[in-house]
């Protein structure tokens, strides 16, 4: 065969795959416009239909940070539904008090003393929860501390101890139990994030950087999830609170009181294991906060903080 010939030859086959590329760039781009409206779709109707509830009668149930607040009443809300309570908080007499609470009223809930800011204490402890109770269905990461006054005014301990209950903690009791997870291709994580995780706050500089933090990692974790497993049915839930009247927000501050209204314990508890039953991705308290959130990022910056001033809603510091 002559070089012309040859050279003509393999003319004709790059031709040939050029074009079988582009038939298939052509195809590629037409099921994502199919899908993208089919997913549109869904989440719109998702709107009028919500998601059914997820069964968790009989499923062990860990939470941290049960010795009050938000992490006693989930607590005790999901023992009603007949989940098994493993309670993990620091303080050993209040966390009893949140076991025989759930006892005496019919319910399962063992207590565990835990500092999850000690990472190899923390490792230990979980390794033996999974040895006396087996497979943890739903682990909620609740445990956290919200100083509020000026960014100037946090010492360097106040900072590091925020980040290490609020963020840190979070990893080694992901890394703990959610391989167990993977493996039965079930189970669900929650991490409490906050409305302080959508919105920057006067007072809570590096309380919104660990809710940020919270909600950046678990929006990560999600895309490992779904890439090494796109039928993954490991959930992820990210719960963004308001104000809710457990203690923790000592000041708040708002302009239209019956706009924004501390929310109570047992309402946001309600609200939380419902998103986590219904396997939501993310979820405020109130939920429309989210849709808040997203449109006002198309407001120019400053337009928004007109807003932002006239609603005159936050946290006074709490060193006065």
């Amino acid at each position: 065969m002559s070089k012309v010939s040859q050279s003509a030859g393999n003319s004709n086959n790059g031709n040939s795959n050029d074009i079988y590329n582009i038939f298939l760039l052509v195809v590629d781009i037409l099921m994502l416009i199919a899908k993208f409206w089919i997913a549109i779709f869904e989440a719109v109707v998702g709107l009028f239909r919500p998601a059914p509830l997820e069964e968790v009668n009989g499923k062990v149930v860990l939470i941290t940070g049960t010795g009050h607040g938000m992490g006693k009443e989930m607590a005790l809300q999901y023992a009603k539904l007949g989940a098994t309570i493993l309670c993990w908080d620091v303080n050993e007499q209040t966390n009893n008090q949140t076991v025989k609470e759930i006892q005496k009223s019919g319910g399962k809930a063992f207590g565990y003393v835990c500092n999850v800011t000690k990472r190899e204490e923390l490792l230990e402890l979980a390794q033996k929860v999974r040895k006396e109770h087996g497979f943890i269905h739903v682990v909620v990461n609740n445990a956290g501390i919200m100083p509020c006054h000026p960014l100037l005014e946090h010492t360097e301990n106040e900072i590091r101890l925020m980040y290490d209950i609020n963020v840190i903690s979070h990893y080694w009791i992901i890394q703990s139990f959610l391989p167990d997870m993977i493996e039965r291709n079930e189970g669900s994580i929650v991490a409490l994030s906050s409305c302080a995780g959508l919105f920057g706050l006067v007072n809570l500089v590096p309380y919104c950087g660990t809710k940020f933090a919270v909600r950046g990692y678990m929006a990560a974790l999600a895309e490992e999830l779904r890439q090494k497993n796109p039928q993954s049915n490991v959930k992820l839930t990210t719960i963004y609170p308001y104000m809710i009247d457990t203690g923790l927000c000592k000041n708040p501050r708002y302009r239209f009181p019956s706009l924004f209204k501390l929310i109570s314990p047992q309402v946001a508890a309600g609200s939380i294991i419902e998103a986590q039953r219904q396997g939501l991705e993310e979820a405020a308290i109130p939920r429309h906060f989210v849709a808040v959130e997203k449109i006002g990022r198309l407001i120019p910056r400053k337009a928004m903080r007109l807003v932002n001033d006239f609603l005159d809603t936050g946290v006074d510091t709490d060193k006065h």
